[in-house]
């Protein structure tokens, strides 16, 4: 005749080690999983006195990004910068400077957001008068050449004015559309004699 006690004991013992192993288990993994764990959005990098520059394909410069200060995110790769001044150059054309009091630049500087006190000057020609605009926020694309904005806007050149609400610039074309409640002054420039 067998002993049962004798040969269950270890099966016993193994099946408590296995459900041991696998309670520990659960209790080192609680609270970890992939859908609670918290990104956290820390600078990696910061930098002071800023500049980069974007050139065409003939090593001519396409855009100047300046700030006294910039962080940079690991978490979505994007830069902020304090105090930005983005300057367009076109051939052509005199440059735009676009300066806030804050900019989000993303992962591969497709976009620039600024806001803050948003100012948009493109330079005065010997044919026309310099040209500001203000507005509360700007989205920039500088490789396309465009920007937008959905907040009010007001524009002078010289002493003419015009206000309205969002705004499509296009800096290739050299022109500029306000979307809606469009009110302004327009003063004719002489020409010279």
């Amino acid at each position: 005749m067998k002993n049962w006690p004798s040969n269950i004991f270890p099966v016993v013992l193994l099946a408590l080690l296995t459900a041991l192993s696998f309670w520990l288990q659960k209790v080192v993994d609680r609270g970890e999983t992939p859908q609670e764990k918290v990104v956290r959005h820390d600078p990696d990098t910061v930098i002071e006195n800023f500049t980069a520059r974007r050139f065409d394909e003939f090593g001519k410069v396409k855009y100047r990004l300046i700030a006294p200060y910039m962080s940079h995110f690991q978490s979505d790769d994007s830069s902020e910068l304090k105090l930005p001044t983005l300057v367009t150059y076109r051939l052509d054309a005199p440059p735009v400077t676009i300066s806030g009091d804050h900019a989000k630049v993303t992962s591969k500087g497709e976009v620039v957001y600024l806001w803050g006190n948003v100012v948009v000057t493109r330079e005065a020609t010997p044919e026309r008068p310099a040209l500001t605009g203000t507005m509360p926020d700007l989205t920039v694309q500088p490789d396309a050449g465009t920007a937008f904005t959905n907040s009010p806007v007001e524009i002078t050149q010289g002493q003419s004015w015009v206000k309205g609400v969002g705004m499509q610039i296009d800096n290739k074309a050299s022109t500029f559309a306000l979307q809606s409640q469009v009110t302004g002054l327009y003063f004719r420039t002489r020409e010279p004699q």
